[in-house]
């Protein structure tokens, strides 16, 4: 059975190109446009691993690593944070909140299915 990865970010383009990274893999992916949109995916089905998008309107993603990991069912989903930031206390920040990895946009699909094969093998 192939495994379920729900990915957030507000750009459409890339949510686009990491669900398409993903699915050539075999993955499934479910898609949210910002972390309010992918909160309604964590209604009880099995996701694997979530990539998130740090800055989006609505609800940023540390706003929404914190809400999903209030969540049992949810809590020790593995997630990434994909962003454009590198900035070392907003890293901190994300691993205290439970953040499994960052990744740098642009980021590599090789780079990015290692990782992702890393935390849900």
């Amino acid at each position: 059975m192939s495994k379920t990865i729900l990915v957030v970010d507000d750009s459409n383009s890339i949510r686009q190109v990491v669900a398409m990274t993903l699915r050539s893999k075999g993955y499934e992916v479910v898609e949210g446009c910002d972390g309010k949109d992918a909160l309604k995916h964590l209604d009880g089905r099995k996701i694997h691993l979530i990539v998130s998008d740090l800055n989006m309107p609505n609800m940023d993603g540390l706003t929404f690593v914190k809400e999903v990991k209030k969540l049992a069912a949810y809590k020790f989903v593995p997630i990434i944070i994909l962003t454009t930031e590198s900035d070392s206390t907003k890293k901190a920040e994300g691993q205290a909140a439970g953040l499994k990895a960052w990744m740098v946009k642009p980021f590599q699909p090789d780079q990015m299915l290692a990782a992702v094969t890393k935390l849900i093998a």
